[in-house]
Order: C-alpha cells, then sequence, then structure tokens
C-alpha cells in the first residue's frame, strides 16, 4: 500500500473513531474472504461498517483519536464494526455472535457501547435481547409496572431507548398532577354538609309563626 493510501485509510479510522460511541471488535483469524463478505453484507443491513485493517494503521488512527479502549484491543488480526447513528446494537452484536458460533473462528474480543469500555460476555448479553421495536413495546406496555421491572429490561445503555423512559417519566408526572384534584374532593363534600346545616330565612319564619 503507497503511503498516500495509508495516510488516506488512517485518517478515515480516526474520524470514524472521533464520531462512533458504539464499536465491535473481534479477532477475525481465520475466515475466509467469502465469509468476511457475508458479515460485512449481514453487519451492513444492521447500520454497522465492518473494517478489517492492519493493526499499525488502526493503532495510528486510534492514537489519534485518543480512543484507548481500542488500543488495548489490538492484539491479533482486527475487525471492527462500527455502528452507524441509525443502527441496532441488538442486532449487530447478534449477528457478530452469531457467526463467533457458526464459524467457530471469528472471536470477540470486547469493544465500546455508547462511549463504554463493553467485555464479550456484555456483547453476548446484548446479543439476548429482544429487538429494538419489541423492546419499546416492553418499555411502553409497562405503564403500571414498578421502576424495577423497567431496568429489568436491560443489560446496557441503549441510547435509542432514552427517549421513551424520558416519556414514561414524564407520563407518570403528568398523572400524578391530574389525580391531584380528586384528592380534595373529600373536603368539598364536607364543605356542602355544613352548608346545608344552616337554617335558611324561610326555616326561621315558620318557626317564629309556630310559638
Amino acid at each position: 500500500m503507497k503511503k498516500e493510501d495509508k495516510e488516506r485509510v488512517v485518517a478515515d479510522l480516526t474520524e470514524r473513531l472521533k464520531n462512533t460511541e458504539t464499536l465491535l471488535v473481534a479477532d477475525y483469524r481465520g475466515l475466509t474472504m467469502p465469509q468476511i463478505d457475508e458479515l460485512r453484507t449481514k453487519l451492513l443491513e444492521h447500520g454497522a461498517r465492518f473494517a478489517v485493517v492492519k493493526n499499525t494503521l488502526t493503532r495510528r488512527a486510534a492514537e489519534a483519536a485518543g480512543s484507548e479502549t481500542l488500543l488495548a484491543l489490538l492484539e491479533g488480526p482486527t475487525a471492527i464494526a462500527f455502528l452507524e447513528s441509525d443502527g441496532d446494537p441488538v442486532a449487530v452484536a447478534k449477528a457478530l455472535v452469531d457467526a463467533a458460533r457458526d464459524t467457530r473462528v471469528l472471536a470477540l474480543r470486547g469493544g465500546m457501547l455508547e462511549g463504554r469500555p463493553v467485555e464479550p460476555s456484555e456483547i453476548e448479553s446484548l446479543a439476548k435481547l429482544p429487538p429494538l421495536d419489541i423492546l419499546r413495546a416492553q418499555v411502553l406496555g409497562a405503564v403500571t409496572a414498578p421502576l424495577t421491572a423497567i431496568v429489568g429490561l436491560f443489560t446496557a445503555p441503549l441510547q435509542n431507548l432514552y427517549g421513551l423512559i424520558d416519556a414514561r417519566i414524564e407520563q407518570l408526572q403528568a398523572q400524578g398532577d391530574t389525580s391531584a384534584p380528586e384528592a380534595e374532593a373529600p373536603a368539598e363534600a364536607e364543605t356542602t354538609e355544613e352548608t346545608t346545616e344552616e337554617p335558611t330565612e324561610e326555616t326561621t319564619e315558620t318557626q317564629e309563626e309556630e310559638q
């Protein structure tokens, strides 16, 4: 590879690392080119770009981007799945875990999820979650569930669901506001009862005539 091409690759990787908060790293040693192409296509369908680059160039890009997490994972042949902003981290993790199981060659090393370092075991846990659309339904369906039930739906932070949780909190606050007037109803009833006990002018006149 020419020097100009290497510089271009490093610059491209550096830009991706600066703009990507979720990436998953694997050792692709032993995979055939057809297997790599098949995995790349599958990951692309889920919003992730699969890059196979020499560690020397990846290390330069990681140092330029200040990615200490990636630097610690650069041992042996390295492939990186960069998640796009509209990508599905659950589906990407599942595709990698399935490839590792089916090929018995691909090995997960770890990565970064929403800026937080993750271990291979966490990637496997992420892969076991339902798809995002089902997760959204579970969150929206937990209207009367306690907070612990909602937290139990997740094993890792998923940015795409933060808005749903915020919406749930706002909904609970709104329900609290609308229920406040109902608590004042007994007080109004007492006032009504006290009012009916006060004598009217007609009642006073009738009592005087009887006397």
